[in-house]
């Protein structure tokens, strides 16, 4: 690439920081623009529910780069300033100051917004979303004043901010459509699993249920449930999801389904403009088709993959999906994609909480997740990656090293 061009990264979370670095590191010596609506550099997310939100760790641990970074790389970082438009005849970005900035090549990084709660009463005071560093702040002090929570919705969001609301002394209820926490992703025998955590650890759960209104008068003073139930509360938190930004995109007139719609090398309908995080559906090469993940390691990775496409280095994304959690003192890791009907064995201990899960879809591993076991994560992408199949009694035997069965499916 001439140094005369202009790269203009829209998004200034962790994977338009990634890529950023990654322009440099490529030694691509033209402009690089990378701008973000918030007013803090970038920042890494998986700390806003668990260590930051405790006031475990500083601010200063979240973000990605020091603050010397940016200009000792020439990047041009702009914080708290908003993208209007984006205009792909013209190759222009618009700011919502009206100023243009024509680019060569654009990437969208503009990841995702919390789904908001559809209920009477969410506007009251005491009702908290998390996705950004202020969400944190202003959550984590409401939280050190203690009383009593709801959580709304059992994922991810909702059990890691549940289990940092105990450990900062706060009396927890859970409430959910599911038969246990985490069902979508882990299904219902690793998803008992986590509710007993959580339990051992004070949670109250109100599943099999939804939200149909908050209750207060100037805050919120209680939820009712579907099913008739009242719960009084100091505050809730709502983590119901959430829905990748693409507001821009379908503007430009990008093809967007259920994220951007990009392909392997995470060029968009429009071949100067590319995306990646959690605003990209990427075509995957192990799966045959469109995967969009929310997680930390794909913006992570996704981010670098996505500047050397950007500088013409053609190099397929095609990591296996890999993402991480952190519950009182249950660690985990979890690579791959499992399916709703996938055959779930154990090696190890479940009820000791230290063990690995496999899903086996066709007698493939199609997913595994190690659970207060480490350094096992090279063995089991190994095994997903092969799609072979493998004798469940074999995963669950632990005598049989992974690393062997991960040799023996490679040969």
């Amino acid at each position: 690439m001439a140094s005369s061009d202009t790269f203009v990264i829209v998004g200034a979370g962790l994977a338009g920081a990634k890529a950023a670095e990654t322009l440099r590191a490529e030694a691509f010596d033209g402009r690089v623009v990378l701008i973000g609506a918030e007013p803090a550099r970038p920042y890494e997310r998986p700390p806003l529910s668990k260590d930051y939100l405790r006031g475990e760790t500083p601010r200063d641990k979240a973000y990605v780069h020091d603050e010397a970074f940016y200009e000792a790389h020439n990047i041009e970082l702009l914080t708290s300033t908003a993208v209007s438009r984006i205009d792909p005849a013209a190759s222009e970005v618009v700011l919502a100051t009206d100023q243009k900035l024509r680019f060569d090549r654009l990437l969208l990084t503009t990841g995702a917004a919390s789904r908001r709660l559809p209920v009477p009463g969410v506007d009251l005071d005491g009702v908290y979303y998390l996705r950004d560093l202020r969400d944190a702040d202003a959550l984590r002090e409401r939280l050190a004043a203690g009383g009593t929570a709801v959580v709304v919705g059992a994922g991810w969001i909702g059990t890691e901010v549940a289990a940092s609301a105990r450990q900062m002394g706060v009396d927890v209820t859970v409430v959910a459509p599911a038969a246990v926490p985490l069902e979508r992703v882990l299904g219902p025998q690793v998803g008992t699993i986590y509710r007993d955590l959580h339990v051992d650890h004070g949670v109250t759960f109100a599943l099999g249920t939804g939200i149909v209104a908050l209750e207060g008068r100037n805050r919120v003073e209680a939820v009712r449930t579907s099913d008739g139930r009242v719960i009084d509360c100091d505050l809730v938190i709502v983590g119901v999801g959430a829905m990748p930004n693409t507001a821009l995109a379908e503007q430009a007139d990008l093809a967007v389904d259920n994220g951007i719609v990009v392909d392997d090398l995470l060029r968009s309908s429009v071949p100067t403009i590319f995306a990646a995080g959690d605003v990209a559906n990427a075509y995957h090469p192990l799966y045959g088709r469109h995967v969009r993940v929310e997680h930390w390691a794909n913006a992570l990775n996704q981010g670098p993959a996505a500047a050397r496409s950007m500088l013409g280095i053609d190099e397929p994304y095609a990591r296996v999906p890999y993402f991480y959690s952190d519950q009182y003192d249950l660690g985990m890791e979890y690579s791959g994609l499992a399916h709703a009907t996938d055959q779930v064995v154990f090696r190890g201990d479940p009820a000791g909480r230290e063990f690995i899960a496999f899903w086996l879809h066709d007698d493939a591993v199609a997913a595994a997740m190690n659970a207060n076991v480490w350094d096992v994560t090279g063995a089991l992408q190994a095994l997903i990656r092969s799609g072979a199949r493998v004798d469940p009694t074999r995963l669950t035997d632990p005598t049989v090293a992974l690393a062997d069965l991960a040799a023996v499916v490679a040969s």
